[in-house]
């Protein structure tokens, strides 16, 4: 076990960089949880603290928590109780607690591995937006097996991460996103019960919506670890893009454009005048019949970020599956 008293509690130098919150949201995490929390005490950058919430373990996860907890001291360690309705509304949960204050906000899963210099890889970014600018930074990552034997990269997408592409794609999973104040009170004012698919991809529409700025690192910074339990796994290959064509066609895109549209339109009056237009031209062409939203969803500007993903884009607002 790294030993972090004196290294990552070296007071006045740690205190003078920007302070992250990490994010966790645990459940039955054992097998994997202690090789994540070793991963993120070799951070470079090191004024972090960490809050998990557990929804519930019926494991060793809490006795891990609290060992750790121990060790590094109750200003670097906090576990709160999660509200038990899933993981998004776990970690949103997270991000709405009042109690939370920190310049920069990292989510993290409980399976997987950080790269040591995650965190300052974020925040030199971050550093580089103005203070009063909704920020949010994601990335590709890197897939590794149950083992930690590395099996391939997430898809890499070159096409800007905007509002247009936000409605219709997520881009990166919120394993890999640090965010900013401004960008967390965005999703305070949403609330931690907002009816949403996923915290990731909530985040990214609200950020990139509401004059918010979103980078994508082209370089991963965690080991994204595959396993049977995953919650949420990876979206590359043929199989993944087989159930995602199946899901599109019975409907689940349309239920997924109809949850974002309810939990965005308490959003509005934060929108840029741009992103306000794409989001009426969208939800106004899904209403029509055939030629005029296939027309709609165009002019409105949605795309995906491969042709493939275009390809799918087009074909579901052929048959109304939008």
């Amino acid at each position: 076990m790294t030993n972090i008293s004196g290294k990552l509690e070296d007071g006045q130098q740690a205190s003078r960089l920007p302070k992250v919150a990490i994010l966790l949201g645990s459940l039955n995490g054992e097998e994997f949880l202690a090789e994540q929390l070793e991963s993120i005490a070799r951070q470079t950058h090191r004024n972090w603290q960490l809050w998990i919430s557990d929804d519930g373990s019926t494991d060793l996860t809490e006795a891990i928590v609290g060992d750790y907890a121990k060790r590094w001291g109750d200003k670097k360690v906090a576990l709160r109780r999660g509200p038990a309705s899933g993981f998004s509304a776990n970690f949103l949960s997270l991000v709405c607690r009042a109690e939370i204050t920190a310049d920069y906000y990292a989510f993290c899963d409980q399976d997987d591995v950080w790269e040591v210099d995650k965190l300052s890889r974020a925040i030199g970014w971050l550093a580089t937006v103005p203070p009063t600018v909704p920020a949010l930074y994601c990335g590709r990552t890197r897939l590794v097996a149950e083992d930690g034997t590395e099996i391939g990269l997430s898809p890499l997408f070159n096409k800007p991460p905007v509002f247009a592409n936000a409605l219709v794609q997520s881009v990166a999973g919120a394993n890999t996103m640090v965010f900013n104040e401004p960008a967390r009170r965005l999703i305070q004012f949403a609330g931690a019960d907002v009816k949403i698919i996923s915290h990731d991809w909530w985040l990214y529409l609200v950020v990139s919506a509401c004059g918010g700025i979103v980078f994508y690192d082209r370089v991963p910074a965690i080991r994204y670890r595959q396993h049977e339990r995953n919650l949420v796994g990876s979206n590359m290959g043929l199989r993944a893009r087989l159930i995602r064509l199946r899901a599109a066609f019975w409907g689940r895109f349309t239920a997924w454009n109809v949850r974002h549209i309810a939990a965005l339109e308490q959003m509005l009056p934060y929108f840029t005048p741009e992103c306000r237009e794409i989001f009426w031209g969208f939800v106004k062409a899904r209403e029509r019949w055939v030629l005029p939203r296939c027309v709609g969803i165009l002019r409105c500007g949605v795309f995906r970020q491969t042709i493939a993903g275009n390809v799918g884009l087009a074909l579901a607002s052929l048959l109304g599956k939008i």
